[in-house]
């Protein structure tokens, strides 16, 4: 009988107890005792196994209940570590703010405060044992007394540490998860400046120079402004996915995912699995989405799941605000390129808001809808898409950002995929015409601008086509071809040719129509002439439809063939 998936579950002596399925971590304890550093901050994309990391680390190092907690480690390949014998040895502190989602600062401190009072009632039995000014503090924060002030919650992490050094006489070991995820919150929701004076004050107190602190973790997205959150926090070590140190404890490595398909009967799957879901070059090693693997495993189908997931809000806004100012970088993107770009380890808000264009990228890397296309050498790197998932999502996103009426655009391609070609060309003027923020008013478009809205518009077919832009075929290099999955229905092929003429060209407005007409006339003749067909015909493809389009500005023409 194979194994229970832990999808959705976080908590590490849940999934041992369970015998749900690991992916053994657990040497990032030994690694963590390694590294110099009383501070650790390691930044990965959301659901890369940051929370199950830090719970797997809490039940190593707690005292309490350490002898029931030594027995989930007895088979794992901490076991055979030198540091085994840590096991148990600290106090342990464990906050996530994996679901801190609030539009406002009100209703985030009243999140805060109720996080906070929960983590307080973990260690109640405290209470008794303080003496009568830190019984009423942790009573006031423990209560969510009406009294307690912002500067209470602020300490409360400090004073925590404080409480539990004179309880057991040893250090205390901190885990913060997710630490950044109230600051993107607020950044997104408008109250960015109110959260960050809060955490600034809430994270350098317990981090800084605290006599009680044995170390501190905190995992996040992103490495938020050193000079606002971390200023004067100078026992701080940042392990980004730029960094070849920790890599292969956050997310799944090959071999992992080699065993993974093999222990699930699903070796016939594993090409395409890659293809999915692999992609990811953190460091210097290939690294997947456990997310995306283990719901893979567990449903045994392929489709995107990582993406599906909340989180995608920050993209979105800066998406739409710099839809035009990116658009020739995000059809590259689409079209499986690489964009050149100019990548900062130490990225943060006030970056993003000093220069919008070249700092998305940055966002998009590091929250993991980019990756690496080669090793980083310096500065200057190669982001492509991953894979298949971040593909359909950005071909998604692409729609909902660049066309204000949807219906005009799924129009135009059921019209397309079914033949109809009158009806695709109406649809298309319709875009065109209706789309106005997508175009500046010049007309003076190169074909890279069409040939990236179209390919962006056929993304969405995906699912019936493979879809392939810019490849060669017979003689040369076609626009853009949709190659039936299934031929035994018989599908058309698709290939189509664009021409674009330049508004400079100075054509008279009666002769536009005629002009683009000799053009789709001379982009059909290419695609026979080229013979771009060849390769469907080869792949099987028995019914091609072959397209020319020709653009003007917004005015546009269709021609076609048989």
């Amino acid at each position: 009988m194979r194994k229970k998936l832990p999808i959705g579950i976080s908590d590490f002596k849940k999934v041992i107890e369970g015998d749900y399925y690991y992916f053994d971590k657990t040497e990032l304890i030994s690694k963590i005792m390694e590294e110099a550093g009383e501070v650790k901050l390691f930044t990965r994309p959301r659901r890369f196994g940051k929370t199950l990391n830090m719970s797997m680390i809490k039940y190593f190092f707690d005292v309490k209940n350490k002898d029931e907690n030594r027995k989930l480690f007895e088979n794992l390949k901490i076991s055979k570590s030198k540091y085994f014998d840590l096991q148990g040895k600290n106090p342990v502190i464990f906050i996530s703010f994996k679901n801190y989602n609030k539009s406002n600062w009100e209703g985030g401190m009243e999140y805060i405060r109720s996080l906070i009072a929960s983590l307080y009632d973990e260690f109640y039995e405290l209470c008794e044992k303080l003496n009568p000014k830190n019984k009423r503090f942790f009573e006031k924060i423990w209560m969510e007394e009406p009294d307690t002030t912002n500067t209470n919650i602020e300490n409360s992490l400090l004073e925590l540490t404080k409480f539990l050094y004179q309880e057991y006489g040893k250090k205390v070991v901190l885990l913060i998860d997710e630490y950044d995820q109230p600051i993107i919150n607020s950044y997104v929701h408008g109250y960015y400046e109110e959260a960050i004076e809060f955490f600034k004050s809430f994270y350098g107190s317990v981090l800084k120079d605290n006599n009680y602190l044995e170390m501190g973790i905190m995992t996040g997205i992103l490495r938020v402004a050193k000079e606002n959150i971390f200023s004067g926090l100078n026992n701080l070590q940042v392990y980004t996915i730029l960094d070849n140190r920790f890599t292969e404890y956050f997310g799944i490595m090959e071999d992992e995912v080699d065993n993974a398909v093999k222990d699930f009967n699903l070796e016939y799957e594993l090409k395409d699995v890659q293809k999915w879901y692999n992609g990811y070059l953190f460091g210097n090693l290939k690294v997947y989405n456990p997310w995306s693997i283990n719901s893979f495993l567990d449903h045994k189908k392929l489709k995107p799941y990582w993406v599906n997931t909340s989180g995608n809000d920050l993209i979105k806004v800066y998406l739409i605000r710099l839809k035009n100012e990116i658009f020739d970088d995000f059809s590259k993107l689409l079209n499986k390129g690489a964009i050149s770009k100019r990548i900062n380890d130490n990225m943060t808000f006030s970056n993003l808001e000093s220069n919008y264009e070249e700092n998305i990228w940055n966002l998009f890397f590091h929250s993991g809808y980019l990756t690496l296309a080669e090793e980083v050498k310096n500065e200057e790197v190669y982001l492509k898409i991953p894979n298949e998932e971040i593909l359909k999502m950005f071909s998604t996103m692409f729609i909902d950002v660049y066309f204000e009426n949807h219906n005009t655009f799924f129009n135009m391609t059921y019209a397309l995929k079914n033949g109809e070609i009158e009806i695709f060309k109406k649809e298309l003027r319709k875009i065109l015409l209706e789309n106005v923020g997508v175009f500046d008013v010049s007309g003076n478009y190169k074909e890279q601008f069409y040939h990236g809205l179209m390919l962006g518009m056929v993304l969405s077919l995906k699912n019936e086509y493979e879809i392939t832009s810019n490849n060669f075929s017979g003689k040369g290099r076609y626009d853009l071809m949709l190659k039936p999955k299934n031929l035994e229905k018989r599908k058309e092929g698709i290939i189509l040719e664009f021409k674009v003429i330049n508004a400079k060209d100075g054509i008279n407005q009666n002769e536009v129509q005629e002009k683009l007409q000799e053009e789709c006339a001379i982009a059909l003749k290419q695609i026979t002439e080229k013979e771009y067909i060849s390769a469907l015909k080869n792949a099987g493809v028995e019914n091609i439809l072959k397209i020319g389009v020709a653009f003007l500005g917004k005015e546009m023409e269709v021609k076609f063939e048989r």
